[in-house]
C-alpha cells in the first residue's frame, strides 16, 4: 500500500511538472507573436547636394566643427567660457534634463511587465467563532483558534500577442525621441547665446564707430565756430554742426540701450541675474570662419530635431500594435504558495505547505466600437508623425540653405560696402578741405558726413549678420551632433 501511495505521488509530481512545462512552452511559442506593423523608417526627400553651396568656398581640414562644443571655431575665450556656463546653470536645459529622465523612469515602468509581479504576505490571528453560526457542528468543530500563514503570490501578463514588448519599443522611442529633445535645446541654447554675444559685440564695434565720429564731430563744430567767430561762417553752419553733433550722440546712447539687452539676455542664458553680470566692451573686428555645410543626406543623421521626430514615428508605429492587440484575448497566470498553520511551532513544516497555480483568459465581446476607434486614432497620429518627420525635415534643408545664401551673399555685400566707406571718407575729407578753404558750405560737409557715417555703421552691421548667420548655419547642420549619440536606453 505504501509503495502504491509513493507511486502515486510520484506520477502526480510528473504531472504537474509536464503540465508547467507544457504551459511554458506554449506561452514562449506565442509569446513570438506581435501584433502590429513592423517599423520601417519613413521615407524622405533628401536632395544630392546643397544648391546654395555651390558657390561655396571649400572648407579647410582644420575648420572642421569638434564633437560638441563648434562655438569653439570661433576662437573666442570669452565665448568659450559664457558657452560652457549654459551646460552647468540654464534653467531650460535643466528643465529638458528632467524630462529625459522622467522618459527614462517611464520607460522602466514599461520594462516591468515582462516580469512577473510578486507579492509576499504575512500573517498572524487567533479568532473565535459564533457557536450560533449556521451549519455549525458542536461536536467538531472548533470555536477558539490560532491562525498563521507565510504566503508568496505571484502574477504574470503572458505577452502573447505583444502588447507589453510594444509599450516597451514605445517607451523606448519616447526616451530616446526625449534625448535628442534634450540635445536641440542644447544645440538651440549655445546658439543663441552666440547669436547674442555676437550681436552685443556688433554694438560694441557699432558704439566705438560712433565714440570717435563724436570726437571728430566735435572738433568739426568748433571749427564751424571759430570760423562762425571770425565772419567766415553763418550762425546756419554753427547749428548744422551743432544737429549733427547731437545726433550722432543720441545714437551712441540708443547703441547702449541695445547692448544692455544683449548682455541681460546673456545673463539669463548662463543662469545669472542681470544686475549681477557684465561684459567688458570689445568691438568685433574679425570676419567669420570657413563652415562646412556637408552633404544633404548627412543632415538627417546631425540634426537633432530631425532624429526626436523620426523616434516619434516609431513610437506612434508602436502604438498602433498595441492597440491592435486588444482584439486578442488578455491571459494571465497566478500562482501563490507558502505555509499555513494553527500553531507558529508547526508553521514552517511540509504538512503545512499549500500552493496554487492557475491561469485565466478574458476577451473583449462588444465594446461598441472603442477598440476600432483606439486603433483608428493610432494609425491617424502615425500619419502625424510621418508628416511632421518630413516637415522637420524639409525646415532643415530651408534653414541651411538660408544661411548658405546668407553668407554668400554678405560676404559680396561687405566687400561693395567697404569700398563705398572708402569712398564716403574720401568725399567727407575732400568736403572737409573745400570747407577749410572756404570754396564750399558747410552743408556739403554735413552730407559728407552722415554719407560716412551711415555706411561705416551699415559695414559693421553686414559684419554682425555674418557671425549670426554663420552660428546659424552651424546650428542648422546639427553643430557636433550625431545621431550616434541618442541613448540606447
Amino acid at each position: 500500500m505504501s509503495g502504491y501511495l509513493q507511486r502515486e505521488s510520484l506520477s502526480k509530481a510528473v504531472g504537474r511538472r509536464a503540465f508547467a512545462g507544457l504551459i511554458s512552452l506554449t506561452v514562449f511559442v506565442l509569446s513570438s507573436c506581435t501584433v502590429g506593423p513592423k517599423y520601417v523608417r519613413p521615407s524622405a526627400e533628401v536632395p544630392a547636394d546643397f544648391k546654395e553651396a555651390d558657390n561655396w568656398k571649400p572648407a579647410q581640414p582644420g575648420d572642421a566643427l569638434s564633437k560638441g562644443k563648434w562655438w569653439e571655431i570661433y576662437q573666442d575665450p570669452q565665448l568659450n567660457t559664457l558657452e560652457d556656463r549654459i551646460s552647468v546653470s540654464n534653467q531650460n536645459l535643466k528643465i529638458a534634463q528632467a524630462q529625459f529622465t522622467q522618459a527614462r523612469a517611464a520607460l522602466k515602468i514599461s520594462r516591468s511587465g515582462l516580469f512577473p509581479t510578486v507579492t509576499g504576505n504575512a500573517s498572524a490571528a487567533h479568532l473565535q467563532q459564533s457557536q450560533n453560526r449556521p451549519l455549525f457542528n458542536t461536536s467538531r468543530a472548533k470555536t477558539n483558534y490560532s491562525d498563521y500563514t507565510i504566503t508568496a503570490d505571484a502574477s504574470y501578463e503572458a505577452d502573447i500577442w505583444g502588447r507589453v514588448r510594444r509599450t516597451v519599443e514605445a517607451s523606448r522611442s519616447e526616451a530616446q525621441a526625449t534625448a535628442a529633445d534634450l540635445a536641440s535645446v542644447e544645440l538651440s541654447l549655445h546658439a543663441e547665446l552666440a547669436v547674442d554675444y555676437f550681436g552685443l559685440r556688433g554694438l560694441d564695434a557699432q558704439q566705438a564707430l560712433l565714440s570717435s565720429t563724436v570726437v571728430s564731430y566735435e572738433k568739426a563744430l568748433e571749427l564751424t565756430q571759430n570760423r562762425y567767430h571770425g565772419g567766415l561762417a553763418s550762425a546756419v553752419e554753427v547749428a548744422q554742426a551743432q544737429t549733427i553733433l547731437e545726433t550722432t550722440r543720441a545714437l551712441a546712447t540708443d547703441v547702449e540701450v541695445q547692448r544692455a539687452a544683449f548682455e541681460h539676455a546673456i545673463a539669463v542664458l548662463i543662469g545669472e541675474p542681470p544686475s549681477t553680470f557684465s561684459l567688458p566692451v570689445l568691438p568685433l573686428t574679425t570676419p567669420p570662419p570657413s563652415i562646412p555645410p556637408g552633404l544633404p543626406s548627412d543632415l538627417l543623421e546631425r540634426r537633432p530635431d530631425i532624429a526626436a521626430a523620426e523616434r516619434r514615428v516609431q513610437e506612434a508605429n508602436a502604438r498602433i500594435g498595441i492597440a491592435r492587440a486588444a482584439y486578442f484575448p488578455l491571459l494571465t497566470l497566478s500562482g501563490s504558495g507558502g505555509f499555513e498553520s494553527a500553531a507558529i511551532t508547526t508553521l514552517i513544516q511540509g504538512p503545512s505547505g499549500l500552493w496554487s497555480f492557475g491561469g485565466a483568459a478574458m476577451e473583449t465581446l462588444f465594446d461598441a466600437g472603442r477598440r476600432r476607434g483606439v486603433s483608428e486614432q493610432a494609425i491617424a497620429a502615425h500619419e502625424q508623425f510621418v508628416a511632421n518627420y518630413r516637415q522637420t525635415v524639409l525646415s532643415a534643408f530651408q534653414e541651411v540653405e538660408d544661411n548658405l545664401a546668407a553668407l554668400r551673399i554678405l560676404e559680396e555685400e561687405a566687400k561693395t560696402e567697404d569700398a563705398a566707406v572708402a569712398a564716403a571718407q574720401h568725399s567727407l575729407a575732400l568736403s572737409e578741405n573745400r570747407y577749410r578753404g572756404g570754396v564750399t558750405s558747410y552743408l556739403e560737409v554735413t552730407i559728407a558726413q552722415s554719407a560716412a557715417l551711415s555706411d561705416e555703421v551699415t559695414a559693421v552691421n553686414i559684419r554682425t549678420r555674418r557671425m549670426t548667420s554663420s552660428v546659424l548655419l552651424i546650428k542648422a547642420i546639427g553643430g557636433g551632433w550625431n545621431v550616434s549619440q541618442i541613448p540606447r536606453v
